[in-house]
Order: structure tokens, then sequence, then C-alpha cells
């Protein structure tokens, strides 16, 4: 069985990995449809040896498309996906527009496939830096509870997108050379520089990004409860997300069968020998789709409290990757 496969978004960073990986895991495309905005509409992407012109997307693009992968926005999500699931597609939706909608399974493959079953034709995918948590998180949750959790991320300039991946360049080399430095895609200098601050703050000074993790972990685990702290950051790095988690167990457990439990969880590599320097690294994530978990320690006061070091590919897993294997899961039940 093969499907007609569109792509909103098909210019754009995640868009692009989204191609690319249907490809790489010999999804059975029969058609794909890049879509895009006015902005984008009229480029050409390359699929299966093919160039294939993207069309601009209206509300008569999905007619006769089996899934739609949509990564172009919280606005085009919000005006495209009704019409795309009206006309028969099953849309997985990389936006914030519909994660907290409770009609709509969010959902990470490897952690919580069964909430497909409740879908009405759109399907949404976490936020990226809430996938590498969660898939950490989820074998200790089930086996031993968690109490509390705080985590801060260091994340990669990739996750704003292409021009930001430009800004990071161009600066870093205007920096080198002396020369003054443009901001256009974030309020300061990223070159050389950290950012506390992703997204929009809100008046109690949390931002978009940090409650959107929160959030989203709590839907995923089917936790509403659960204690949960978020710090974002914006770094100079230019792919690759990584977190650096504190989390107190329910239950008393040992550092060996955490150790255990992360290495035989889907879609984790455990790399934590730090007398060998051997840990997560960001620039491990661009040759690696696993989330990588290291510098995994107890707490040296709460017996329960576990410290541990996450990184993953934000494009890939964070996005892309994870879209593509709820497609996959989608396509088998079909």
């Amino acid at each position: 069985m093969s499907f007609r496969v569109a792509v909103l978004g098909a210019t754009g960073a995640v868009g692009r990995e989204m191609i690319k990986i249907l490809e790489e895991r010999d999804f059975p495309v029969s058609e794909l449809l890049p879509l895009a905005t006015e902005r984008s509409a009229g480029s050409s992407i390359v699929f299966q040896g093919r160039e294939i012109t993207v069309t601009r997307v209206n509300a008569e693009s999905f007619k006769g498309t089996d899934l739609a992968l949509f990564s172009a926005g919280s606005a085009a999500s919000r005006q495209y996906a009704h019409p795309a699931v009206t006309a028969g597609a099953i849309v997985i939706d990389n936006s914030s527009a519909f994660r907290q909608d409770p009609q709509v399974p969010l959902v990470i493959p490897e952690v919580n496939p069964e909430d497909l079953a409740s879908h009405h034709g759109l399907i949404a995918n976490p936020n990226c830096s809430t996938i590498q948590l969660v898939m950490v998180l989820k074998p200790i949750y089930d086996r031993f509870g968690l109490e509390r959790i705080i985590c801060s991320t260091y994340q990669s300039v990739s996750g704003t997108g292409n021009r930001a991946i430009a800004e990071l360049r161009e600066q870093s080399l205007a920096v080198l050379k002396g020369e003054p430095v443009a901001s256009r895609v974030y309020p300061h200098q990223i070159a050389f520089n950290v950012l506390p601050h992703i997204d929009v703050l809100d008046a109690d000074g949390y931002s978009f990004e940090e409650i959107k993790m929160i959030n989203e972990t709590r839907k995923i685990l089917h936790d509403p409860v659960l204690w949960l702290n978020v710090t974002t950051v914006r770094v100079p790095v230019f792919y690759g997300h990584s977190e650096s988690v504190y989390l107190e167990t329910t239950k008393e457990a040992d550092i060996a069968e955490i150790r255990s439990l992360l290495k035989s969880a889907p879609g984790v590599k455990v790399l934590d020998n730090p007398g060998q320097n051997l840990y997560p690294l960001a620039i491990m994530s661009e040759r690696d789709d696993a989330v990588m978990v290291g510098r995994i320690r107890r707490d040296q006061v709460n017996r329960r409290g576990f410290n541990l070091w996450i990184v993953a590919n934000n494009l890939r897993k964070g996005a892309a990757l994870n879209a593509v294997q709820i497609a996959e899961l989608v396509a088998r039940k079909k």
C-alpha cells in the first residue's frame, strides 16, 4: 500500500528533513506534494532523484491526499489542518497549535503509541525539547515514579529555522573579523553568547517554550500534576539540543537500575564514561538519531535524586523523524 503525502512547509529546515527522512526510511510514497506559503512557493525540492516544484498551499491542496505532514508554523496549521482532515488526509502537525487540545493525541512513538487510537484525523508532534526529555523520563517514571523534575535546556539555533542558522554563521564571521554584528532573528547577538529567552515571555516571566515543555510532558505521561520546572536557553550551536536534568524518583532507585532502564529504552543510547571523556555532545547528534544520555549520577544529598545530561538532534528526532515515525504507525494500521 502506498500513500499520497503532502508536506506543508517543505522548504523550511524541518520540512526538508521530513522529505529527506521519508526517502531514507523508504516510506511508501506514491506521490509527494511539497507545499509552502506564498513566500516559498515556486522553489523546488528533490525527492527520490526527481526535482519537484513547491506549490502554494490553499484550502483545496489536500484533496486526494492520504497523509499531510505540517511544519509551517501555528498560524498555517490552524488555517489548513481542519480543511486537510475534511479532505480525507490524516494530519501530523509539528506546530504548537493543537498540542494541548484534549481531542488531539500528542505522540512519541517510543513512549505513547497507544494514544494514536483516539485520533480523529489530526495528530500533534511534541516540541523538540519535550521529545528528548520524555523519552528518557518515561522508563524511570514507569518503574520508580517521579516526584520532581528540573530541566535547563541548551537549544541550538536550528530550532528557530533557516534564518537563525544563517544569522549565527554571519555573526560568528563578523565577530572573528572584528566587524559590527547585526541581530535580526534574536533580540541580542547569538554568536559567542547565550540567551536565556526562547519565545514570548509571560507576565510571570516564563517563556512560552518553557510552558510548552511542562504542559506537553504532563499530557504525554498522562500526569496533569507532575512537578516540573524548566528554563530554556538558546546557545550558539547549529544543530542539537542539550538538557541538564535533575529528577527525584518516588521510590528509591539504585544508580545501576537507572542505567539499565535507559540502556533498554527504545530510541535511547547511554553514553556514560566520564573517565574516558565519553558523554553526549551536540555535534554527535548530527550523525546519530538516538536520544543520548550520560553524566548519570546520584544527587549528593537526596538518595532519590539523580542528574542526567540529554542530547538529541532537534530537527530529526525532535521534529521530522518523530513525525515520520508517527506516519509509519498510521500507515501500518491502514
